[in-house]
């Protein structure tokens, strides 16, 4: 019998951009559904990353932290990555380029998938969204995040991709994050050059999406599902 990989999706990226920040999940009970992934911190604190099954905070002052059991988190997208393709990247291309090479290897278009790229970048492009206050908007937030360039940097990507028809539940496309391999520089990847490295595409046949039901803030926000929509395309583009 074939193991189901199942995505497990804590909240909507929606929900995220309509300003509900409050952690409501805490790390040990997101890790018990998968150990690669994204997301962000209580009052979107800086970036989720998760990797080889630990969670690590990338900070807005371009620090790393490695996370407790107890942190909270309003929203975060984890798998138990298995790489049903891999491929080495053995030339000097861009995110877009690489991006092409992955989406090469798909079959169709319309299932989640894990991706995983450890490998050396000439460079690397990434973002942190500050701490904020819920109920201020998360794209008025994002206009004001610390961006922040390393050259020469060794470490991993991880994400999820998302088909088309989920935009909304989370971003459509690529929700990418990076870590170095030593634990000093990391967040949402907003582009980069790889020199070499080793890409997995993990299969994921199932979403359990999941929620925070004993929100009540959440359970009766009112959401005005065509905005947020607009407001995930100039966040997280």
């Amino acid at each position: 019998m074939t193991e189901i990989t199942q995505l497990f999706q804590y909240n909507t990226l929606g929900a995220l951009m309509a300003g509900l920040y409050e952690g409501t999940m805490t790390i040990g009970e997101l890790l018990k559904h998968g150990n690669l992934g994204v997301g962000t911190l209580d009052s979107i604190d800086g970036e989720l990353i998760v990797l080889d099954g630990k969670a690590y905070q990338a900070k807005g002052d371009k620090t790393i932290v490695e996370l407790g059991d107890d942190v909270t988190v309003p929203y975060a997208a984890v798998v138990p990555h298995q790489a049903e393709v891999i491929f080495k990247q053995r030339f000097t291309a861009t995110d877009k380029e690489l991006e092409e090479r992955i989406e090469s290897y798909f079959d169709g278009q319309n299932l989640f998938r894990s991706i995983k790229i450890k490998g050396e970048f000439s460079k690397m492009h990434v973002r942190m969204i500050p701490r904020a206050k819920e109920g201020t908007k998360f794209v008025e937030v994002s206009q004001h995040q610390p961006e922040y360039f390393e050259e020469n940097v060794r470490g991993t990507i991880v994400g999820i991709w998302t088909p088309e028809m989920f935009h909304g539940v989370s971003v459509a496309g690529y929700h990418l994050h990076f870590i170095s391999d030593d634990f000093a520089f990391g967040g949402h990847v907003l582009d980069f050059v790889i020199e070499n490295g080793t890409v997995e595409i993990g299969a994921i046949d199932q979403l359990n999406q999941s929620f925070p039901v004993q929100d009540r803030k959440f359970l009766f926000a009112n959401l005005d599902i065509e905005s947020l929509k607009k407001d995930i395309d100039v966040a997280e583009g």
